[in-house]
């Protein structure tokens, strides 16, 4: 999936872990078979590759992952859209990039983003894109869908507590051997070696999105990976969301979303999933953050270089 991910199992022995390890990293591997648009074999590519042509037929994991993708997209009215893969035609976070892409074919990417063109057929287990070259993409959604699925495994085979780290979506289950939570930090997004707050984690997942890692320069002013679907152009106003929660995959969704919506509209969306925390950092270094007796504790409400 294109990202670094960290696996800690708490076992009797080591040869237990490490077993319990290799079964989680095949599956890993597995879903990023089905899910990587990366991969020109795998389902969701097959699905990219046949856009305006046919339906392609896929597992039902994968039809059930797109069909929640597509009710958060229904739930935040656009903010948050699995077919938002057919901008990377035109921002490249990779290097690559030399110059600001043109309105024109910014305005032409946008054309072939919508929800509402993705058809799913449950009975034949279909999926179908009715516009040539649209394409879907779990960059969002995938990680924390592989993180929440290995924490079932694990549990399932009587692993009582670890954690998946996939790239920073974070998914937690039971307790240190010492008896303590697990021990997460936020980084700060203006500071990225120093940690912003310290979070004690038990049974939940935690992911942040921000826009301070990923990103280009041009005339001075910054353009970061989380695209806004409906404009094609880079989400503004939040350097930083924290979302915390039973679930790493709707975790995800939830911060990338609010990334887009901004502070006000997705304090206002975030209300709809109480079983959910967040704190967001805005560009100026405020912090808001949700009525949670974790984030309470906290003492910070703008932070510089210096915190």
């Amino acid at each position: 999936m294109g990202g670094r991910f960290d696996i800690t199992i708490v076992a009797k022995n080591k040869v237990t872990a490490e077993k319990n390890i290799d079964t989680v990293i095949a599956e890993i591997s597995r879903i990023e078979n089905l899910i990587s648009d990366w991969k020109p074999e795998s389902q969701v590519s097959r699905v990219n590759q046949n856009a305006g042509i046919k339906p392609v037929k896929v597992d039902l994991e994968v039809l059930e992952l797109t069909e929640r993708a597509i009710k958060l997209s229904e739930a935040t009215k656009g903010a948050f859209d699995i077919s938002f893969a057919a901008l990377d035609r035109i921002w490249k976070f990779d290097g690559s990039m030399i110059e600001m892409p043109s309105a024109e074919s910014i305005k032409k990417s946008v054309s072939l983003v919508g929800f509402s063109n993705i058809i799913l057929d449950k009975e034949k287990s279909t999926i179908f894109l009715k516009l040539k070259g649209m394409k879907i993409g779990f960059g969002a959604l995938g990680e924390g869908y592989a993180a929440d699925k290995c924490r079932e495994m694990m549990l399932a085979k009587g692993i009582k507590a670890g954690i998946v780290n996939a790239s920073g979506d974070m998914s937690t289950w039971g307790i240190q051997p010492n008896g303590k939570d697990w021990i997460v930090g936020i980084t700060n997004p203006v500071k990225e070696d120093a940690v912003l707050v310290v979070i004690p984690l038990k049974n939940k997942a935690i992911v942040t999105s921000g826009s301070y890692r990923k990103f280009v320069e041009f005339d001075g002013k910054r353009y970061s990976h989380i695209i806004n679907p409906a404009t094609g152009y880079p989400s503004t106003g939040l350097i930083s969301v924290t979302v915390l929660g039973p679930s790493a995959e709707i975790a995800n969704g939830l911060s990338t979303s609010t990334m887009v919506l901004g502070m006000e509209a997705g304090k206002e969306f975030l209300k709809k999933y109480p079983a959910y925390s967040y704190l967001m950092i805005t560009d100026s270094g405020n912090i808001v953050y949700s009525n949670d007796p974790i984030f309470s504790k906290m003492q910070l409400s703008k932070i510089s270089p210096n915190n």
